[in-house]
C-alpha cells in the first residue's frame, strides 16, 4: 500500500513539473510513523498508565519503534518511487 501511494503521489508531483521528488517520497512513505506514534499518545491516555517511568518507557520505546517504521516505510516509499521514475524515463523517447 505504501508503495502505491507513494507512487500515485510522485506522479502527481512529476506532472505538476516539480521534479524535487526525492525527500519528498521519503516522507510520503514514513509518514506512518509519525501517524502510529499520534495513535500512541492516544493509546496512552486510554490506558490505565499512571506512572511518570511508565509514560517514560511507553514514549521512548514506542519513539524508538515508530523512528525505525519511519526509516523502514520511508526508504521502501523511495525505492518504489525511484523504480517507478526510471521506468518512466527510460520509455519517454527523445527523437
Amino acid at each position: 500500500v505504501v508503495g502505491t501511494v507513494n507512487v500515485t503521489l510522485v506522479y502527481f508531483q512529476l506532472n505538476a513539473e516539480n521534479h524535487r521528488w526525492w525527500w519528498n517520497s521519503m516522507f510520503n512513505g514514513g509518514a506512518l510513523g509519525g501517524f502510529v506514534y499520534l495513535y500512541c499518545i492516544y493509546y496512552f491516555s486510554q490506558a490505565p498508565l499512571t506512572g511518570f517511568l511508565q509514560g517514560i518507557f511507553f514514549f521512548g520505546y514506542m519513539a524508538v519503534i515508530c523512528w525505525g517504521l519511519f526509516l523502514i516505510l520511508g526508504s521502501f516509499g523511495f525505492y518504489t518511487s525511484f523504480t517507478f521514475v526510471r521506468y518512466i524515463y527510460k520509455q519517454t523517447r527523445s527523437d
